[in-house]
C-alpha cells in the first residue's frame, strides 16, 4: 500500500505532464498565429487569412483544454501539500497571484476579443488584440516559471525564526534569479520548436495531400504555412541550443546533485582530470558501507573531458559527483530526525534517461524542419510519402521532448521541493556548503491531515478524467485538422474603422 506521500507525488506528477502538453503548444502557437495575420494584414492576400483562422481554431482548442487542466494544479497547493505552502507560500504565491492578475486576465480578455471581434473591429485593433494574447501568454509563462525557480533555488527569501516558514526578501530578486531568468528562455525557445513543428507537420502534410489530389493552388497556401512553421523550428532550436547550454551551467553550479545524477558522474574527479560526458549507460551509482561509490554496470561512450568543458567552458575543471551530496547537505534546513533516511540523490535512471530522451526526440523536429525547407523551397510542393511520414511521425515528438524535459527539472532536484541553495568554492568549483536555510524536503512537505486513501480517490478521479480530456483534445484537434482550409468562408474587407452594424458573434 503506497502512502500519502507517493500518492500525492503521482498525483501531481500526471496533472503536471498532462497539462504541460498544452502549455508550450499555446506559448509558442499564438505569437505564431498573430504572426500568420500580420501578414494577411501587410499583403491583403487570402492565403494569409485563411491560414490564420484554420490554426487559430487549433489554438483556441489547445488553450481552452490548457485552461481546464492547469486550475487542478493551484488546489493541489494548499491540499496534498499543505506543508509546502505554509512554508514558503508567501514567496511562492506572489508570482502566482501577478500571473492571475497581470497576465491571464489580459491574454483571456484580449482573447476573447480576438474571437468575437472578425470583421467587427478595424484591422489594427483586432491585430493588436493577437498581439497582446501573445504578450500575456508568454508573461504568465514568465511569473509560473518564476515561482517554479523559487523551489530549484529559493533566493529573494529569509527564514522567519518566529513564525517557522519563509518571508519575501526581495520580489525582484525572487522573478529575476539566474534559474528563472535561464529557465523562462529555455522554455520560451521550447515552445517555438513545439508550435513551429506543430504548424509545419500539419502544412506539410496537406502539402503532399494537395499535391496528390491535383489541388495545386491548396498546396501553395499549405506551403506558405510549412516554411513559416519550419522557419520557426530553426530560430527556435537554435536558441534552445543555446538556452539549454546555458541553463545547463546554472544548473550545474546551483543543483550540483541534479547534474551528477544526469551524468551518472559517481565521484568528483581529481583536480586537473576533468569529468567525461557519457552518452549511454544502464544500472546506478552505488555507495557501500564505507562510504565509496561504485560505478554503473554498463557505462558505454564516453567522452574525456567534455561534461567539464560543457559545464564550466573548460576541460579541466571540476564536477561535483554523488559523493559531495552527503557533504553539500549536513547544514540543509533538515533536523537529523527529518533527515534520517533520506537519500540524498535523484532517482538516478530517471534523471539519467529523461535527459538524454528531451534531446533525441528534439533531433525529429530539426530533421522536419531542414528536410520541409528543403522540399518547399523557391515556391516547390511535394507529393513525397516520405515526407508526409516525417511530418506525421515529427508532429508527436517535440510534446514528448518537453515532457521529458520537464519530468529531468522535476525528479532531478528530489528529495527537495525547495532545494538548497549551496555555496562553490570560486576556483575549484567543489562545494563548500549551504548558503540558506529555506530548504525543504519532499516528505516534509507533503499535508500531514490529508490520508492515501483521499488521494487514491482524486488521483483515480483525475486520471480517468484527464484520460476523457485527452480523447476531446485529439478528437477536435483532429477532426478541425482533417477539415482544412475553409475555402467557403467569406473574407472580411479589411476596414479602418469599426463596425458597428455587427453583432458580436463567436466565429469558430
Amino acid at each position: 500500500m503506497q502512502d500519502a506521500l507517493d500518492l500525492a507525488r503521482w498525483q501531481f506528477g500526471i496533472t503536471t505532464v498532462y497539462h504541460f502538453i498544452f502549455v508550450p503548444l499555446t506559448i509558442g502557437l499564438t505569437p505564431l498565429v498573430a504572426l500568420l495575420q500580420t501578414f494577411w494584414f501587410k499583403t491583403g492576400k487570402d492565403e494569409w487569412y485563411r491560414l490564420t483562422r484554420f490554426f487559430g481554431k487549433l489554438l483556441l482548442i489547445n488553450f481552452a483544454l490548457g485552461i481546464v487542466t492547469g486550475i487542478v494544479q493551484e488546489f493541489q497547493f494548499g491540499l496534498n501539500w499543505s506543508e509546502y505552502s505554509r512554508m514558503v507560500g508567501d514567496i511562492f504565491g506572489a508570482p502566482l497571484a501577478m500571473e492571475a492578475l497581470a497576465a491571464f486576465f489580459v491574454e483571456s480578455t484580449f482573447l476573447g476579443i480576438w474571437i468575437f471581434g472578425w470583421g467587427r473591429l478595424s484591422r489594427g485593433v483586432h491585430l493588436l488584440t493577437i498581439w497582446l494574447v501573445a504578450f500575456a501568454v508568454n508573461l504568465s509563462a514568465f511569473f509560473i516559471l518564476a515561482a517554479n525557480s523559487f523551489m530549484q533555488y529559493p533566493t529573494g527569501a529569509k527564514f522567519d525564526a518566529e513564525l517557522q516558514r519563509a518571508a519575501m526578501d526581495n520580489l525582484g530578486t525572487v522573478l529575476f534569479s539566474p534559474l528563472s531568468l535561464s529557465t523562462f528562455w529555455h522554455v520560451i525557445s521550447t515552445a517555438f520548436v513545439v508550435a513551429g513543428t506543430f504548424m509545419g507537420a500539419i502544412a506539410i502534410w496537406w502539402v503532399v495531400k494537395a499535391v496528390r489530389s491535383g489541388d495545386e493552388a491548396a498546396a501553395q497556401v499549405y506551403r506558405k504555412g510549412g516554411v513559416v512553421g519550419c522557419v520557426a523550428v530553426l530560430i527556435g532550436g537554435i536558441s534552445l541550443l543555446l538556452s539549454g547550454h546555458h541553463q545547463a551551467q546554472v544548473i550545474t553550479e546551483l543543483q550540483p546533485t541534479k547534474m551528477a545524477a544526469a551524468e551518472l558522474l559517481c565521484t568528483t574527479p581529481e583536480p586537473g582530470e576533468g569529468a567525461a560526458f557519457t552518452v549511454i549507460a544502464f544500472g546506478e551509482c552505488v555507495q557501500n558501507a564505507e562510504g565509496e561509490w561504485s560505478d554503473p554496470e554498463i557505462r558505454l561512450i564516453e567522452i574525456p573531458k567534455m561534461l567539464s568543458l560543457l559545464a564550466w567552458n573548460d576541460g579541466d575543471a571540476q564536477v561535483n559527483g554523488m559523493d559531495t551530496a552527503e557533504e553539500m547537505l549536513d547544514d540543509a534546513y533538515l533536523t537529523p530526525e527529518e533527515a534520517e533516511g533520506l537519500d540524498w540523490i535523484p532517482n538516478q535512471q530517471v534523471v539519467f534517461w529523461t535527459f538524454r530522451l528531451m534531446i533525441a526526440f528534439g533531433i525529429f523536429s530539426a530533421l522536419l524542419a531542414v528536410i520541409g525547407l528543403i522540399a518547399l523551397r523557391g515556391g516547390r510542393t511535394s507529393g513525397s510519402g516520405l515526407l508526409k511520414l516525417l511530418a506525421g511521425v515529427s508532429l508527436p515528438t517535440p510534446f514528448l521532448g518537453a515532457a521529458f524535459g520537464w519530468i529531468f527539472t522535476e525528479m532531478g532536484r528530489q528529495p527537495f521541493i525547495v532545494y538548497p541553495v549551496v555555496s562553490l568554492d570560486p576556483t575549484t568549483h567543489v562545494l563548500t556548503g549551504v548558503e540558506t536555510d529555506l530548504s525543504l524536503a519532499t516528505a516534509n512537505a507533503v499535508s500531514p491531515v490529508v490520508s492515501a486513501g483521499s488521494i487514491w480517490i482524486t488521483v483515480v478521479g483525475f486520471t480517468l478524467l484527464y484520460l476523457v480530456l485527452a480523447v476531446a483534445w485529439f478528437y477536435l484537434m483532429k477532426r478541425y485538422t482533417a477539415k482544412g482550409l475553409n475555402y467557403h468562408e467569406e473574407i472580411p474587407e479589411l476596414k479602418a474603422d469599426l463596425d458597428d452594424s455587427k453583432p458580436l458573434t463567436f466565429s469558430y
